[in-house]
């Protein structure tokens, strides 16, 4: 039996990541990444049973240090605009330190790995997120809301930004680098958006 090699498996990690994003789920194969990698296919089944099995454990273990990223430093028991600034300092941070692995991201959700990725976000993710909400409504911070019509005032606007900054262009072509200021103009207009 074959073991296990440690910087193999983060190459094919890397390297299925920006093929996936580049190329997309259909245009993907193992025989592909095995070539990109410079390794045989039969190494890869070492490592995954088969290309689903690759897509949803890389992404699985993406999703599990965003998660860490985005919590970091973040109590969900401070004031409505302090833990909200803190996730957009997470966030994008993690977004522009990771830009191909925020596209896998964005191309997850509109495929058939959806529910099986993004089911699986730690309970302590999901908890912490739901804490700092219940704990902003139950000061009196912010209104009762759905969590869509929350998360989509809170954090769509930052992901614009992101988005225009990563492809270097926004609206109409102009081009676009994020900057702090633009960042943190945007966040003060979400959080008078929000708070009561």
């Amino acid at each position: 039996m074959r073991t296990r090699n440690a910087d193999k498996e983060l190459l094919v990690k890397q390297k299925a990541i920006e093929m996936l994003v580049r190329d997309g789920f259909e245009g993907f194969s193992m025989n592909k990444l095995a070539k990109a990698c410079g390794i045989s296919v039969a190494t890869l089944y070492i490592y995954y049973k088969d290309k689903d099995d690759l897509i949803v454990e890389i992404a699985l273990e993406e999703a599990k240090h965003m998660s860490t990223a985005i919590l970091k430093n973040f109590d969900p028991e401070a004031p409505f605009e302090e833990g909200l600034r803190q996730q957009w300092k997470n966030r994008s941070k993690y977004m522009l330190d990771n830009p191909t692995n925020s596209l896998l991201f964005e191309q997850l959700r509109s495929s058939s790995y959806h529910d099986r990725v993004f089911k699986t976000l730690t309970d302590e993710f999901k908890d912490t997120m739901g804490r700092f909400m219940k704990n902003a409504i139950d000061r009196g911070e912010i209104e009762t809301l759905p969590i869509e019509a929350y998360w989509s005032v809170a954090f769509a606007p930052l992901y614009s930004l992101i988005r225009f900054h990563s492809e270097g262009r926004s609206i109409g072509g102009k081009p676009f680098t994020l900057s702090n200021k633009i960042l943190w103009q945007t966040f003060d207009l979400v959080v008078k958006g929000l708070k009561k």
